[in-house]
């Protein structure tokens, strides 16, 4: 059903790289998802779902992914999960290369952290170099208070967001998702909900199981799990979709994920797993 692109000795111009700005890896995961926008007021947050008896979040890990954007090659993203006491922590990298670094260059640094037992996201930073685009934010959440407060900031025009909001008890950020949902029960045919909090908003997330597959990664084939994500609001609920598949063993790791909107498809590949 899916077919991976297929490079071409063609470049892309400037005006098509702006097309799809932010989408290299704004669009990372679950941030290209829930990053677009979610209408306040119109979501009802679900019960969020702790993992399967006997699930255990890797000690150390680090993904390795390369990036297709339509027929190019768009750059290289790197996953890093580390438990801390309690708290499972994820950093990500991703940086543009090759032509699109020569039109629209991208350099991005994501971090959260989240409960191990519940699930529940504590914290989400982001350092967001695109183009003439640099933004840092922070996230903190308290769970047990049912409050957060996000703070952003525009390097460039020097403009300051700040505020805070009551969220429900237990919410997981844009970045924690995609991983966390490796704790559930990936069945073809079952379904997860998991509510999202992106700055004061929180939006409803639909991860449905459709069946399984065998994907070919560079140097790696794996059978895998493809889920399909929705949202309760935001434009990908009408204009976008976005599958990940996760490796159909104990670990249920993404082995690739892909994104289709009005600009193109993107395409992130495993390349390497390694523990440490």
């Amino acid at each position: 059903m899916f077919t991976l692109c297929r490079r071409s000795g063609a470049q892309p111009s400037r005006a098509a790289v702006r097309s799809g700005r932010g989408a290299v890896f704004l669009l990372l995961c679950f941030l290209c998802f829930f990053s677009l926008g979610a209408a306040p007021g119109q979501t009802k947050a679900a019960p969020f779902p702790r993992p399967i008896p006997g699930w255990s979040f890797p000690q150390r890990q680090t993904l390795t992914y390369a990036v297709d954007w339509r027929v190019f090659p768009a750059g290289t993203a790197t996953v890093h999960l580390q438990s801390d006491g309690a708290l499972e922590r994820i950093t990500v990298s991703g940086d543009s290369q090759g032509a699109i670094n020569l039109l629209f260059r991208v350099s991005d640094r994501f971090q959260s952290s989240f409960n191990r037992a519940t699930g529940c996201s504590e914290s989400f930073t982001r350092q967001i170099m695109e183009g003439r685009r640099q933004v840092t934010s922070d996230q903190r959440i308290n769970p047990a208070r049912g409050l957060t407060s996000y703070s952003e900031q525009n390097l460039v025009s020097h403009v300051h967001v700040q505020r805070t909001a009551t969220v429900p008890p237990c919410v997981t950020d844009m970045l924690s998702a995609a991983y966390y949902a490796g704790s559930q029960l990936l069945e073809p045919g079952s379904t997860v909900r998991l509510p999202v909090l992106h700055g004061t908003e929180v939006t409803g997330a639909t991860l449905h199981a459709e069946a399984r597959e065998t994907v070919r990664a560079p140097g790696a084939t794996y059978r895998a799990i493809r889920v399909q994500v929705s949202a309760d609001s935001g434009p990908i609920r009408t204009r976008g979709k976005l599958w990940v598949w996760y490796s159909d063993d104990t670990r249920h790791i993404p082995v690739q994920m892909r994104i289709r909107m009005f600009w193109g498809t993107l395409t992130f590949q495993l390349t390497a797993t390694e523990n440490k």
